[in-house]
């Protein structure tokens, strides 16, 4: 590799303006900091990162977990809810620091998930050299699709909510009706190009979650019978849906990577003390919470999501769906960002020769984007089945296995510490990842034939 000049390309106006900067042929990586070369149009100060970092982190999920400690016991689900989040954090902690100690090595202020796949490979082990040229095509890939999954899924999740409120108090429309409705607000939201002014939505959402899980565990907390009557563990064969469930409602590499790219102040998002940590804490805080009050309110009898458990026909519980369904449209915008930023930004824009027509353009392709949504939500209003199926075989692969294969490239040429402690640690995250996978895989298999069937 030539290591005289190394040149990337120019981002358009809504991502990273990364110039060509010149490497001395003998110069140290020590004195390049690629945080102070970041050159990022409409930033994010802290407390709009840390908003979006928790709107991002509990999405409808959350309202699963007193479903999924069923499956575990509230012991086991306390100990593994814990494991399994601290687990994402690790390897979000060390995919970013990879991405960093390689924008030191070229000298540049920023490289993507996929750039950095790429780059790793080519310095990491020669038998993995090999997977190099199809890395960025890869991981843009799975993350494009999996964000896109995720929209599709939000679109059936705030059509429903909708719904129920209608049929309870005008007339009872099919769901594809309420879909046709919210296709405007999703494209006006979805119009909303960078995170900056997104995050006023982001910190709206969160007080209408807390407010929303504040109602539920009013209701939680009602007359909550013995915890004797409710299991501390469970057989093994249950834990499998438990672990595909909480995966997939904690991941969210590919939003937290856009935040963390869009700050102002990116060496304060992965401090020990920093806005990852923090958000993590509470996030993993919630999650438990509901989990286990929730199971031990409602037992084996707790439904996919808690709110369906709550009396339905009271106004709390309905101002509670009407408080889920608009954070999750705003968190529809934060998902499908990632989705437009990697095909916009890195694969069509450059067909656009004029300028002056990007904005117009994407403003199209951002269109075509919610059209797309709604379409595939219309013909299969059970897509949230297959989507656990496509969401547990990305998520362990760009959660998991994606950052330990990277570390494992990256520290290559400097070893890997004492005992080689490093190496460990990451195989047993590549073999926790593809148990991850194949168990949560497994399990949206059963389910799809259960719902079919």
């Amino acid at each position: 590799m030539n290591t005289d000049i190394k040149t990337v390309a120019v981002y358009p106006p809504t991502a990273l303006e990364l110039t060509t900067v010149t490497k001395p042929a003998n110069g140290s990586n020590e004195d390049y900091d690629p945080h102070q070369h970041r050159n990022v149009r409409n930033p994010t100060t802290n407390w709009q990162t840390f908003a979006h970092f928790l709107k991002a982190s509990v999405g409808t999920g959350v309202l699963a977990m007193p479903s999924a400690f069923s499956h575990a016991g509230y012991v086991n689900g306390t100990i593994l809810t814990l494991i399994i989040g601290l687990l994402a954090l690790y390897c979000l902690h060390i995919l970013i620091n990879c991405m960093y100690i390689l924008c030191k090595r070229q000298k540049v202020p920023y490289v993507s998930f996929s750039e950095a796949m790429n780059l790793g490979l080519k310095q990491g082990p020669p038998w993995l050299r090999c997977l190099a040229p199809v890395a960025i095509p890869f991981v843009d890939g799975f993350l494009a699709f999996y964000h896109f999954g995720i929209c599709c899924v939000y679109v059936v999740f705030i059509a429903e909510s909708i719904k129920q409120l209608v049929d309870e108090y005008l007339v009872e429309w099919d769901v594809r009706i309420h879909m046709c409705i919210i296709i405007l607000p999703l494209l006006l939201i979805y119009s909303i190009k960078n995170l900056k002014l997104l995050a006023p939505f982001s910190s709206a959402a969160n007080l209408l979650l807390f407010v929303g899980f504040g109602i539920i565990l009013y209701y939680i907390f009602e007359d909550l019978p013995p915890l004797s009557e409710r299991k501390a563990f469970v057989t093994f064969t249950e834990l499998p849906t438990f672990f595909g469930t909480v995966l997939f409602a904690l991941e969210a590499v590919g939003v937290i990577l856009a935040i963390e790219e869009n700050m102002a102040t990116p060496r304060s998002f992965v401090g020990p003390c920093g806005i990852m940590n923090a958000g993590m804490f509470i996030v993993l805080g919630l999650y438990i919470l509901l989990g286990f009050f929730g199971y031990w309110k409602y037992g084996e009898e707790a439904k996919g999501s808690v709110t369906l458990n709550i009396p339905q026909s009271e106004i709390p519980a309905q101002v509670v769906k009407i408080f889920f369904a608009i954070t999750t449209w705003i968190s529809y915008a934060l998902q499908g960002y990632v989705t437009a930023h990697i095909l916009w930004d890195k694969y069509l824009v450059k067909h656009i020769k004029d300028p002056k027509k990007h904005t117009i353009f994407e403003l199209i392709f951002r269109a075509i984007i919610v059209l797309l949504t709604f379409a595939c939500a219309i013909a299969i209003p059970d897509l949230s089945v297959f989507l656990s199926l496509v969401g547990s075989f990305c998520l362990s692969i760009l959660g998991l296995i994606f950052p330990a294969l990277l570390q494992i490239c990256v520290q290559y040429t400097e070893g890997y510490g004492p005992l080689r402690i490093k190496l460990i640690i990451n195989i047993l995250l590549l073999c926790f990842g593809v148990f991850g996978g194949v168990v949560g895989t497994y399990v949206s298999i059963l389910d799809i034939i259960e719902v079919y069937s």
